[in-house]
């Protein structure tokens, strides 16, 4: 009965690998019709290679079942207990492929060694359609060899398959050896880059998952070193300027104004913090300009030349792009609008043209696109660009265009002379 045990566990455990791969293929599938809807690249990469792959290929031996059929095979019982042993080898063999434990046991090389005997059996006994066997033994041993053996596995394989159809077949021989050496050696270059490509996918995913948690744990160091003591000094003031309160008036308004004074502190912490997460790119700014001008009905006309910029010229920058858009969106009735940044080993120069009425327009207002705006410079519109970018060693010039339309330029040295942490002013805090 232990027998018995074992097959209906086999078959329990196949049970569960084909439910797998038909949830891996139905969840490929819906991904592919995602892709062809959006265009974007697939995340899942299709259900991974098992056994049933390579279970259709036992179709070749209907050739010898149909001369066992029909009784064109002599001694037909040693046939028909030959064929079953050898599918009964080749689906345990290709089976316990794809798993790297069981296909490095000795269990498997011997099975796999049982089933080239009997393909040789097979195939001296029989010959004709027999033969096609070899192929499937090809494709079990290169599911099975990889690395430095698989050359010499399928070199003797085909050897093999060629001196045993040679002695049945005479030059057909060249043709079975021919097709035992090809499916050896395709069966492992396929399997092989399969296995490449998900542990390649599998490794940047996981490095991917390490950065963000790497990130997390560092933003959350950051903040608890910034706030847990100020927030310490702001609770115990608290409950001073509570005490205080019904007795002392002016020492609870001491206590209040401390407090006032440790939050501003904590505030401005804060903001050098995650001044990395507040702070844009350059590139980032030109693409919301692109989408700025875009919605608006106005053709965006974007090109950058030059060596990376500094993170504090690029910031600078990106509020020049920001005020400029704005600008144009709201008040030049343009229909075409050139954004160039030229870069040097010495200086960049950003240039925002249109084609537009030019005149020059007022401070701007509130920007009616997220993310592009006048106010982001503290309300003060080309005036309080041109007051920065000179603070920072550079300079602005707005006006009307050569042409037509209105260009706003400006330059600036690779490195700024305004340090690297910028606040909004007061003003615009307020």
């Amino acid at each position: 009965m232990s027998w018995m045990r074992r097959t209906i566990c086999q078959m329990s455990a196949w049970q569960e690998k084909r439910t797998d791969w038909k949830a891996d293929r139905d969840a490929f599938v819906a991904d592919q019709k995602a892709v062809r809807k959006t265009g974007k690249l697939p995340e899942h990469l299709g259900p991974p290679p098992s056994g049933f792959a390579l279970l259709p290929w036992l179709l070749m031996g209907m050739g010898a079942f149909s001369n066992l059929f029909q009784g064109k095979t002599p001694n037909p019982w040693i046939g028909g207990i030959g064929l079953l042993v050898f599918n009964s080898l080749y689906i345990h063999v290709v089976f316990r492929a794809f798993t790297k434990e069981a296909r490095e046991a000795r269990s498997t090389r011997g099975a796999l060694l049982a089933l080239g005997v009997v393909t040789c059996l097979l195939g001296g006994l029989y010959g004709g359609s027999w033969l096609l066997f070899f192929p499937l033994l090809g494709l079990a041993a290169g599911a099975i060899v990889r690395g430095r053996w698989l050359g010499r596995t399928g070199i003797g394989l085909s050897t093999l398959a060629g001196v045993v159809a040679g002695l049945r077949d005479g030059w057909g021989a060249v043709n079975v050896a021919y097709g035992t050496f090809l499916s050896t050696m395709v069966t492992a270059a396929i399997l092989s880059l399969s296995d490449a490509v998900r542990e390649l996918r599998a490794a940047r995913e996981e490095l991917a998952r390490q950065a963000v948690e790497k990130e997390r744990l560092r933003f959350s160091r950051d903040l608890h070193d910034l706030l847990g003591h100020t927030l310490s000094v702001i609770v115990v003031k608290s409950e001073a300027a509570r005490r205080l309160a019904p007795r002392d008036m002016d020492a609870a308004l001491v206590q209040v104004s401390d407090i006032e004074s440790v939050g501003r502190q904590a505030l401005t912490e804060i903001r050098e913090a995650v001044t990395g997460y507040r702070e844009g790119s350059l590139a980032a700014d030109l693409d919301r300009a692109g989408s700025a001008l875009r919605a608006a009905g106005i053709e965006p006309v974007v090109r950058r030349s030059g060596p990376p910029l500094a993170a504090q010229t690029e910031v600078l920058l990106g509020w020049v792009v920001r005020e400029a858009v704005t600008n144009v969106v709201r008040h030049s009735g343009a229909g075409r609008c050139e954004i160039t940044v030229d870069g040097s080993a010495e200086h960049v120069r950003l240039r925002v043209m249109d084609d537009g009425r030019g005149v020059a327009p007022p401070a701007a207002p509130e920007s009616p696109v997220p993310g592009i705006g006048g106010t982001g410079i503290g309300g003060t519109g080309l005036k309080g660009l041109t007051e920065r970018l000179a603070a920072a060693g550079g300079s602005l010039e707005a006006g009307p265009g050569v042409r037509n339309g209105f260009t706003v330029t400006a330059e600036l040295p690779v490195d700024p002379a305004e340090p690297a942490r910028m606040a909004e002013p007061v003003e615009a805090a307020r």
